[in-house]
């Protein structure tokens, strides 16, 4: 860790006691669901601090990586399904305006697509419904050996509608998907990662977020402006055909960024000069 880092110096916004926000290693921030009793169960007061937090996340220059995880036995147990019946049996559910009109989806995370900083699920535990919608927008997913996985919405009567179809058919294909989400049935971390294709790393459940600290960490001795770019490029090839996506992608600000930077220069001359490179923040876009 770099002599210069200061974790006591980043002061994010004001949030919910229901988000923990920390910085455990250089340029990485951690936030923890902090709901244990309810399996952190989504509410609007901890999908506001997510939002308020990640928008933040993605202005501040030296942060380049955040890992998400949960407090407790559980990753997220999605909706809360009480309120839901409430709003229903009130009338004032409003299901189709508010899919349609959240930009960032469940937990303002589950369609963020506006980010080219990398996000890692440390799934420590369950995730049902809107859990996994979020995982499957993560970037890379380090899961708990004892994890466990379902979309079980079709049990519900209602419908994993915040992103996670598309996802889950591009990722699994499509019958693999259709099992997940016709039958809603679990599936264990080990089906995952070797069958449905959304898990990188199974570990034991103390070795989570340590090894999403250690991903976070390698990918942060790479040039952030590349990491970054990279990114956009894997998003944008969700967005558009082959050539449409490459042509976008390399007219883009986030390319004119890393090709006009300092980050190219060292990590030329780093090559060149045989020695590490030192890399710099990117510039804000």
């Amino acid at each position: 860790m770099s002599s210069d880092w200061d974790p006591l110096a980043f002061h994010p916004p004001s949030h919910s006691e229901e988000l923990k926000v920390s910085f455990p290693q250089e340029h990485v921030m951690l936030m923890t669901l902090n709901r244990p009793r309810h399996l952190n169960a989504m509410t609007p007061q901890l999908t506001a601090s997510i939002a308020t937090i990640l928008n933040w996340f993605d202005d501040e220059p030296s942060l380049w990586v955040v890992i998400v995880t949960g407090e407790g036995r559980a990753f997220c147990a999605g909706a809360d399904l009480k309120a839901w019946l409430h709003n229903q049996s009130s009338g004032t559910a409003n299901e189709q305006e508010s899919v349609a009109s959240s930009v960032h989806g469940f937990a303002s995370i589950s369609r963020r697509h506006t980010s080219c900083k990398p996000m890692i699920a440390a799934v420590n535990g369950s995730a049902y419904g809107g859990g996994v919608e979020m995982i499957l927008n993560c970037d890379m997913v380090i899961a708990s050996e004892d994890a466990v996985f379902a979309l079980p919405e079709v049990k519900r009567g209602v419908l994993a509608s915040q992103g996670v179809i598309p996802r889950l058919g591009r990722v699994a294909g499509h019958q693999l998907a259709s099992e997940m989400l016709l039958l809603g049935n679990t599936i264990t971390a080990i089906q995952a990662r070797d069958r449905f294709r959304f898990v990188n790393l199974v570990v034991e459940k103390s070795a989570v977020v340590p090894t999403a600290l250690d991903i976070a960490r390698q990918i942060t001795m790479n040039s952030p402006d590349s990491v970054q770019s990279s990114k956009e490029g894997l998003v944008l090839s969700q967005k558009h055909h082959f050539e449409q996506a490459v042509q976008t992608h390399s007219m883009s600000l986030v390319s004119k960024r890393l090709y006009h930077g300092a980050n190219i220069r060292e990590g030329l001359a780093a090559f060149s000069e045989r020695r590490k490179p030192r890399w710099s923040n990117p510039a804000k876009l």
